[in-house]
This record gives structure tokens, sequence and C-alpha cells, in this order.
């Protein structure tokens, strides 16, 4: 299987478990246009998240913008190029994962940096308030993961990156985010050049721990 496939017929299910268990970060997308309908589906997805006291301070910023996109398109590919692609390149494999497939995951992040301003759509969830935290955080990515799972039950690629705010006060500054308004993410949202696919992850027997730090579970 390969990134660049063509997605197949059963690109888009209503199957909750099976949009979870496929929602694989898609950063190889079309830079065909994507319909107002299918973007107003997800980001009414992300607006029945909850929120701490179901406040709703979140804005969505969808950017369409050719100029827009270069401007913070080029900053993200900076900060790729100087900062991340080398601890990258330079790094280990995650847990479980060999070298190979960890050399693909590369090239599909260098894919976007590198045509992240060809993708159609980008969300940007945002947050009123001071500096982000984690507890800040918690208030808006709830959101951010019903809308990745709605591009996929919609058949639709979309990936979380924040990879954007190594050079967070240029990028807000061009996105015209006003003193008091903070971004979270970038998602990146097209029709896929490659399928979906089972997500690989690690056994829960070595994440899962019962009633206290470092004691297996026996029953899950």
């Amino acid at each position: 299987m390969t990134d660049r496939a063509t997605p197949d017929a059963a690109s888009d299910t209503t199957d909750l478990f099976e949009i979870i268990r496929t929602t694989r970060s898609m950063r190889r997308l079309k830079p065909d246009p994507v319909p107002n309908e299918l973007i107003r589906k997800i980001l009414e997805a992300g607006v029945c998240a909850p929120s701490g006291g179901n406040m709703q301070r979140w804005q969505f910023l969808v950017i369409r913008d050719p100029k827009v996109k270069a401007t913070v398109g080029a900053l993200y590919k900076r900060a790729w190029d100087e900062q991340v692609a080398p601890r990258y390149r330079s790094g280990e494999p995650a847990p479980g994962m060999i070298r190979e497939r960890f050399l693909r995951l590369l090239d599909a992040a260098e894919y976007l940096a590198n045509h992240i301003h060809k993708a159609p759509v980008w969300i940007v969830p945002c947050l009123e308030g001071a500096t982000p935290t984690r507890t800040s955080g918690s208030s808006i990515y709830p959101a951010v993961q019903n809308m990745l799972l709605a591009a996929r039950a919609l058949g639709l690629g979309a990936t979380l990156t924040t990879l954007y705010l190594n050079f967070e006060k240029e990028v807000e500054a061009a996105l015209g985010l006003p003193p008091n308004v903070h971004s979270y993410a970038l998602l990146p949202i097209g029709y896929p050049l490659g399928r979906f696919g089972p997500v690989r992850r690690i056994a829960l027997a070595d994440v899962v721990y019962e009633d206290r730090w470092g004691q297996p579970s026996h029953d899950l």
C-alpha cells in the first residue's frame, strides 16, 4: 500500500469504531476544492465537543486565501527545514515502529511541509484567553478530534499539526488573530492522495496499568 494510491470505494463510512480505527494522519492531499457543505459538517462536529464549563470560547478560522496559505506555509516549511527535520532524521523510530515505516512517515511529513499551502482548506482552531496551557487545551482538542473523525467519515484527509507554532507570533499575525486569541493547531483538509487504513499503535498491555502505576491489568 502506498501513500499515493487512489482512495478506495469505502473511503467514507458511518461506523464510529471503524472511523476511529482508520483515521490516519493524511499528509498528502489533492488540491481539488472541497464543497462548503462538507466543511460545515466538519465544523458542526467540532462545536459538538465538550469544553470547560461549557464556555465554548473557541473560534474556528477557515483559510482558503492562497496568499495567507503561502505566507504561513513558508513559515511552516522553515520550521520543518531548520528545526524539526534535523531532529527527526537523527532520531530513532517510535517504540514498535520499524525504521522503514519511520522513514515513510518522515517522507510524508516532509511532503506536507513542502505542499501544505496547496491543501484546499485549512481549519485553525483557536481559543480566547491568556497563554495556552494544558487546562485550556482540554477545551479545544476534543473539538479538534471531532473534526478529524468527521473528515474521515466524509472521505476527506486531514492531520493535526502544531509545527507552525515554532513561529507562533509570525503565524498568528499573518492569520490576523487579536492579542487575546491563540491558535492551538492547524488542520489541512482535502481529498487524500493515499488510502485510509488501520492505524498502527502499540499494544494496550504496554500502556495500561490497573489501580496503581506499573501494575499490569489482567482483565483488559
